[in-house]
């Protein structure tokens, strides 16, 4: 038995016999999916194994085909032999839209260490950007009857509202950047709470948000003339612009800026003791986050072609949050997978656990009250959940990794800089390497950008 033990472990670290036994597990997940009766323990199991991915030692570039493999084709294919495939494409494409918008949120709380509590006014906003001008509520505020536009120019207000959100998030990083921590959370948690109190009383004295009421009849959109108006049509659509953000946050992530953020976030005046733009940096943070919650805000409106400030509170702030917390701040893949457990939570598990204990009670196996199904005290379950993970696993899920660098590279990069610093100071200039600022110059810098604040 102990020469055994050895053995298998051997085999279990051995990439091959990880890729074939995770295809097993895929494809008996993915079976089960398309032709068991329990489709949403299927469903989870479906998922699981991109989890399983993630821990295997496979090449990166064969884990990111094998993950788009599976979301974009076995998932909704195994999903659509079922009665309930809309419904499952309706839980990944909020799964999606939340993914995205707490990697967005990573950027700001994780990434450069800024607590952000109203980070639903950007997704607000992206949503009322589009749900006002591809309704007939523009009419109200602009004379001709133009409107609505057109679902064929969905297209071009995606980036509109990635920009109208990326513009609010640096009006609102310039004047908070005097404060931080728990002052820089209350701060944002006013801004949330004032851009849903505008949206809802700017009915009068002109009606361009409708107030209260909300924005119903939104255009869908259009590709090439078809209208997209299902749940498993947004997925594709979701799927693709969160890949794009995935894609964009890991560049950045291991980017100059991104080494800026984390600097910030672990100590601001060494940071701009070395060279680091603080007001910049943290801007851009702002804007970045900012950026990718009103895009989703856009297919948001656009999904569900109507739209009012309830969809905006201060609890799907916390929410958000929650996902960031719960994934490991930092941590990209920990953020994704926050994110999916706490909206299978909400959307998926809490309510099919609430229509089951009330099936028993009405069958009288047991006397359940309503007033304490898990639906009504998810808030009470996420705290006890956070709780938890803070006594626990106060790194997260899976918690945040430090980009380990080759040394020999970094032995080979050091002395090309010695050698161009000797250069340079024979030619009787500065030993300044290419692409950074001395000390001296960022504290000018930093000083400059006080002076202007």
């Amino acid at each position: 038995m102990k020469d055994r033990m050895p053995r298998l472990r051997a085999f279990l670290r051995d990439p091959r016999a990880q890729a074939v036994l995770l295809a097993a597990y895929t494809a008996l997940s993915a079976a089960g999916l398309a032709f068991a009766g329990l489709s949403i323990l299927w469903f989870l199991l479906l998922l699981v194994s991109l989890l399983l991915l993630y821990y295997s030692d496979l090449p990166r570039r064969v884990k990111w085909v094998w993950a788009g493999v599976v979301v974009a084709v076995l998932l909704p294919v195994c999903a659509s032999n079922g009665s309930s495939y809309e419904s499952f494409m309706e839980v990944a494409t909020q799964m999606g839209i939340y993914v995205a918008m707490a990697v967005g949120l990573n950027v700001v709380v994780g990434f450069a260490g800024l607590l952000d509590l109203g980070f639903i006014a950007f997704f607000a906003l992206g949503a009322y950007t589009y749900a006002i001008f591809f309704s007939d509520q523009a009419n109200h505020v602009i004379a001709g009857h133009h409107f609505p536009l057109s679902g064929d120019l969905f297209w071009l207000c995606l980036p509109v509202g990635l920009f109208v959100a990326a513009l609010f998030g640096v009006l609102l990083g310039l004047p908070v950047l005097r404060v931080k921590g728990d002052y820089l959370a209350i701060v944002t948690l006013g801004f949330g709470e004032i851009i849903r109190i505008i949206f809802n009383n700017l009915d009068k004295p002109v009606n361009i948000t409708n107030g209260a009421i909300g924005i119903s009849s939104v255009q869908a959109p259009r590709f090439f003339g078809i209208s997209l108006s299902f749940p498993h049509q947004f997925y594709y659509l979701v799927l693709v612009l969160l890949a794009i953000v995935l894609y964009a946050v890991q560049r950045l992530e291991h980017s100059r800026v991104g080494r800026a953020w984390k600097a910030v976030r672990e100590d601001e005046i060494a940071a701009q003791a070395m060279g680091v733009p603080l007001v910049r940096t943290k801007l851009v943070a702002f804007a970045v986050g900012a950026s990718f919650s009103g895009l989703m805000g856009v297919v948001f409106a656009a999904k569900q072609a109507f739209i009012d400030p309830t969809s905006f509170t201060m609890l799907e702030s916390i929410t958000i949050l929650v996902m960031v917390i719960l994934g490991g701040m930092g941590s990209l893949p920990g953020v994704v997978v926050g994110a999916c457990l706490v909206t299978l939570l909400n959307i998926q598990l809490m309510p099919e656990l609430t229509n089951w204990l009330n099936t028993l009670t009405t069958a009288g196996v047991i006397n359940f009250p309503s007033a304490l199904s898990p639906a009504k005290m998810q808030r009470l379950i996420f705290g006890i959940i956070l709780i938890l993970f803070a006594v626990f696993r106060p790194q997260g899920m899976i918690p945040a990794k430090t980009r380990r660098y080759d040394d020999a590279v970094l032995s080979r990069l050091a002395a090309e800089w010695r050698e161009t610093a000797s250069g340079v100071r024979r030619d009787g200039g500065r030993p300044t390497a290419p692409g950074y600022t001395s000390g001296h110059a960022a504290g000018q810098e930093g000083a400059k950008e006080g002076a202007s604040l």
